[in-house]
């Protein structure tokens, strides 16, 4: 089982969030006793911004047994498509794209995805497994 993280879930845990921070580091263990916990090069980039030098960042996703996972070109082709499904639905945002790429991503490259963004993920990406920490 591999399961992709999305970064509120692992600034949770960094920031040792009082009102998320528990739950999920609890998903994440559950989830690592299940198989590998993999984050896209999204994630791995909007988290490491929690640390003031990259040394602590890498100690701390390597602490929690997440590996980076790279993003494939069919993966960023259905980002693409979700994004363009968004901006025909009327979507104004225009810095969104990121949220796409990490959806796209643990829907190819992952059997699920951990965050607490579910309604986003859900209407875009039907067929990806979403669990929330919260939930």
């Amino acid at each position: 089982m591999i399961t992709a993280v999305d970064t509120n879930v692992l600034v949770d845990v960094f920031k040792a969030d009082a009102k998320f921070g528990p739950a999920s580091a609890e998903l994440l263990r559950r989830a690592l006793a299940e198989g590998a916990i993999v984050a896209c090069e999204i994630v791995w980039a909007e988290a490491a911004t929690v640390f003031d030098a990259d040394a602590q960042f890498t100690e701390a996703i390597e602490a929690l047994g997440i590996a980076y996972s790279a993003m494939e070109r069919e993966s960023a082709l259905l980002a693409a498509h979700a994004w363009r499904r968004y901006r025909v639905r009327g979507g104004q945002r225009q810095r969104v794209a990121a949220d796409f790429l990490v959806g796209a991503h643990a829907l190819r490259q992952a059997d699920r995805l951990v965050t607490r963004d579910r309604g986003f993920y859900r209407d875009y990406f039907e067929k990806l497994r979403v669990i929330d920490p919260t939930a």
